[in-house]
């Protein structure tokens, strides 16, 4: 199989400037997607998808290929990530390479490891799946969450009659965003995704922050600069 990962990196960010290229402790943020794809060393070919030279130029430094910028109607607010797949796809297919695999790895997800994808893809394989899509245990669970009334009432707001353990509650979990793993025909159907031959790689809490704000950055920030083993991630001293 040819695989191919896709880095989604436009450069209108709203609610956090440019944050794909924004330093997170020494490199900017889109470094750390980059570089954990090419060191799984399942890729034939690591792209940024982006609209801008900068993003483009920076990607390049960090070893990604990009040999054309998104085109601007995939890079809109309203666009979506698997139509600026498909766009690249078949940028690629005009230049005479084809993939039957791809993964979209979100910059935003930046303690997703390489060894996070190695074994998303072992997944892939030995389940012979058309899709693995990584997920993290939720810090709560959705018995324990509602919406509020305006009046504030908490009326209705859990259906648990008495007191109940933490432990005897299911273990429920989140898509993270750090790794959709798939066919190249899944684009086409995205349905199948989470179909009956899709599969979901668990990846740990820590490994698993998406960056959307500040706080989200700042705490990023705060779990790289400390000293994990291996199975998490070096940055940085204690």
């Amino acid at each position: 199989m040819s695989n191919i990962a896709v880095i989604p990196a436009r450069s209108g960010s709203k609610g956090l400037v440019d944050k794909n290229i924004k330093k997170l402790c020494d490199k900017p943020l889109i470094a750390y997607t980059i570089e954990a794809a090419i060191n799984s060393g399942i890729f034939d070919c690591v792209h940024v998808s982006t609209d801008s030279k900068k993003y483009a130029e920076i990607a390049k430094i960090y070893g990604a290929d990009v040999p054309f910028l998104r085109g601007v109607e995939f890079a809109t607010d309203t666009a979506n990530i698997p139509d600026a797949v498909k766009e690249a796809l078949h940028n690629y297919s005009k230049i005479g390479r084809k993939f039957d695999v791809v993964a979209i790895l979100q910059p935003t997800t930046p303690l997703r490891s390489s060894k996070d994808i190695c074994n998303a893809y072992q997944l892939f394989c030995d389940k012979e799946a058309i899709s693995v899509v990584s997920v993290c245990e939720v810090d709560y669970s959705p018995f324990l969450c509602n919406t509020i009334k305006e009046d504030l009432s908490l009326n209705g707001f859990t259906n648990i009659k008495g007191e109940i353990r933490r432990q005897d509650i299911d273990t429920y979990y989140r898509i993270n965003g750090g790794i959709y793993m798939m066919n190249v025909d899944v684009l086409n159907n995205m349905k199948e995704l989470y179909g009956s031959r899709s599969y979901a790689y668990i990846m740990d809490k820590r490994n698993s922050i998406d960056i959307d704000d500040e706080f989200d950055f700042q705490l990023a920030e705060y779990i790289m600069s400390r000293k994990y083993d291996n199975d998490f991630i070096l940055v940085g001293e204690v």
